[in-house]
This record gives structure tokens, sequence and C-alpha cells, in this order.
């Protein structure tokens, strides 16, 4: 049975299910930021997904991406799979700037997260909703 890793639980909202992804976005409003987690238990990394699933893994990223493209109009989208902090197979998607705080580098530890105020998590959501819709 799947679970979602409890830090992954405790700094994302819930934006969408996918066919094999929960889509979460990170609880920071500093950087359009998603997070694809395959629903399948006890995988690390990428090479772990059965041959099935990883096409849909990369259909699901360009959704994500396209998406973020879609919303921010971003220089760049940063994808990664590292899970050297949260072991559980998850595949970040971040629209990154010139602007941004991190700029080139990436982003981890450069600032504290600041997470979205209540409307501003509720619209950020609807939007995303909105750009998944008009993919589907």
């Amino acid at each position: 049975m799947f679970r979602l890793h409890e830090r992954l639980a405790a700094e994302t909202l819930e934006a969408a299910h996918w066919p094999l992804s929960r889509v979460l976005l990170m609880n920071d409003r500093a950087y359009p930021w998603l997070i694809l987690v395959p629903e399948r238990e006890g995988l690390k990394d990428l090479h772990d997904l059965a041959p099935a699933d990883h096409g849909a893994i990369m259909a699901e990223i360009g959704r994500a991406s396209r998406a973020l493209r879609r919303l921010y109009n971003p220089h760049k989208i940063n994808v990664a799979a590292l899970g050297n902090v949260v072991p559980q197979l998850h595949v970040h998607v971040i629209a990154r700037f010139t602007t941004d705080p991190a700029w080139p580098r990436p982003i981890w530890g450069v600032r504290p997260p600041e997470p979205y105020d209540d409307a501003g998590a509720r619209e950020t959501l609807a939007k995303f909703a909105a750009a998944f819709a008009a993919e589907a």
C-alpha cells in the first residue's frame, strides 16, 4: 500500500492525482515547484520503476513542465530526482528564473522556504488545476 513520506506530506500541498503520480506543490512561494511522487511502494530511484511506468513518469514530467511554462514562462525548468534527504522516489519539477534568489545555483539550502498563505495556496492550486485540465 502506497504511503507518502512524512516529510513530503509536511512540506507540500496536494495538487492532483495523475495515473502514476501524486502531484504536489512545494509549499514555498519563492519558486513555482511541483513534485511528482509515483504511487508505488518501495521505490527509491527512477530505475526502480517497472518498465511499464518509465514512459508514464516521463509523460507526467512533461505535463508538469508544460503547466509551469504556461503559468510562469520561466527561463528554465529544472527536473531532479535526488532522494538524498527523502528516500521515497519523487521528482522535482521547478520553474527557474534568472531573477530568482538562487539563480543559477540549485535552489536547495539557499534560503528558508516562504510558505503560501491560505489565499495564495488556494489561488496557486486553482491555477495549476486549470493548467492541468487544459492539457488533459
